[in-house]
């Protein structure tokens, strides 16, 4: 039996306020820049074509145009994972609980 597809809502509000440290995790090659998250790509190497807002989660990968709008999508571009898996694993990561999941 598969896991219900949690609440993206509440996957990405919950993370949000950690988008900040997400990010040093998952694009350890970047630093921040004023309100932004930057560094070289999806892949978190040094540079500047890659920016994610920390306030919005609106993220652009300038070098390939892939971009979205919240924690979740940025995840799922990270690890290549469909975006019911990235939210299910960053819910994991935050400690959110399955009934939080199911209705936020």
């Amino acid at each position: 039996m598969r896991p219900a597809i949690p609440n993206f809502a509440t996957v990405n509000r919950a993370a949000l306020p950690h988008l900040e440290a997400l990010c040093a995790r998952w694009l350890g090659g970047g630093r921040r820049i004023g309100a932004e998250w930057t560094c070289g790509s999806l892949q978190g190497e040094r540079g500047a074509s890659c920016k994610v807002n920390l306030r919005t989660a609106r993220w652009c990968e300038f070098a390939t145009g892939e971009k979205g709008g919240d924690p979740v999508s940025l995840a799922a571009a990270i690890h290549r994972l469909p975006q019911a898996k990235a939210a299910h694993r960053l819910a994991r990561m935050l400690g959110l609980d399955g009934e939080e999941l199911r209705h936020g």
